[in-house]
């Protein structure tokens, strides 16, 4: 009984950490079976992968990378202009929806120790994102970094609370 009941503890302490995975009962590191759009898919990211998919850039994402996307909730894409987000996701509007959606992309895996080290970072639209931390809050432009390192196989997802918009 005392086995078990310290096998619990360390595997809540664990949990508690983010090194474990519920229902998980070893620390040992598994690589993401799901890729970014999977991942991104996962956990409701909705109106990012309808646009993902107006925009052709599934094969993209699914190919193997590494990336790391920047991906704004359903709530950031929301907080666009009305009529913002049906227009870019008219087919002649393609174009300009895969040039915001590419600025949301960094080429390489990028977790979050090595985000906060950052200034800026030059997105796969060829135009750079400015990276600031104050006060333990990361910003990438004007959006938040609301959670960080959601791995996917291909690469990292860390969820901001707004669209970021290239100049």
């Amino acid at each position: 009984m005392k086995t078990r009941r310290i096998s619990i503890l360390t595997s809540t302490v664990l949990l508690a950490a983010g090194l474990m995975v519920p229902g998980c009962h070893r620390a040992e590191h598994h690589p993401p079976a799901k890729d970014i759009v999977d991942t991104a898919v996962t956990n409701h990211f909705n109106t990012l992968a309808t646009a993902l998919t107006a925009a052709d850039l599934v094969d993209t994402l699914k190919g193997p990378g590494p990336f790391t996307v920047f991906a704004p909730t359903d709530e950031a894409f929301a907080k666009l202009p009305e009529g913002t987000l049906d227009k870019l996701l008219k087919p002649r509007n393609k174009e300009k929806l895969a040039s915001i959606l590419t600025y949301h992309v960094v080429s390489g895996k990028v977790m979050a120790a090595d985000v906060v080290k950052l200034s800026k970072a030059t997105t796969v639209n060829g135009q750079s994102v400015k990276i600031t931390v104050d006060h333990g809050t990361v910003k990438v432009n004007d959006a938040t970094v609301t959670q960080t390192d959601v791995e996917a196989s291909n690469g990292v997802i860390h969820v901001i609370d707004t669209v970021l918009l290239p100049k």
